[in-house]
């Protein structure tokens, strides 16, 4: 009978993370003032990728991310929990503009993190990237969902 339990629990954590390997992929700039950065970011956009996040992922490379897409601006509150890593996260605004940044978040922390208005997303990024491509409140991400992308 145990042996059964654990064959079943491995093959839905198997399920589990093969399901969230299946986000879609895509490019994403951020414009500051002096330069455009370029990502390459996972879209979470349902309930599911939504709370799964970057849990349990040992690292991200430097110009990767998640782009959490609420589909309608609304309230936002983030927490690290299950995350290993720590990240930078932007709030981003229904027309891409950066409206507040958590630095460095700690991983496995319960707090929760918003920037106690309404946002459209949030991209995650490794933490510290943020400051160290000078990224700032103001500017602006670049993405379809925010309609603001050239074509």
């Amino acid at each position: 009978m145990m042996r059964f339990v654990f064959v079943t629990f491995a093959a839905l954590a198997f399920l589990a993370q093969l399901a969230f390997a299946q986000l879609a992929v895509t490019p994403l700039s951020v414009k500051t003032d002096e330069a455009s950065h370029k990502f390459t970011v996972e879209i979470a956009d349902t309930p599911e990728a939504i709370t799964q996040g970057l849990m349990f992922r040992e690292s991200l490379a430097p110009d990767a991310g998640m782009l959490f897409d609420f589909g309608e601006v609304r309230a936002a509150s983030m927490w690290m929990k299950n995350t290993l890593i720590p990240l930078d996260m932007l709030f981003i605004d229904a027309d891409g503009q950066v409206i507040a940044i958590a630095r460095n978040t700690v991983p496995g922390s319960l707090r929760s993190l918003g920037p106690g208005v309404p946002v459209r997303a949030v991209l995650e990024i490794g933490g510290g990237r943020a400051k160290a491509l000078g990224i700032t409140p103001g500017d602006t991400v670049q993405h379809p969902i925010f309609g603001n992308v050239g074509g």
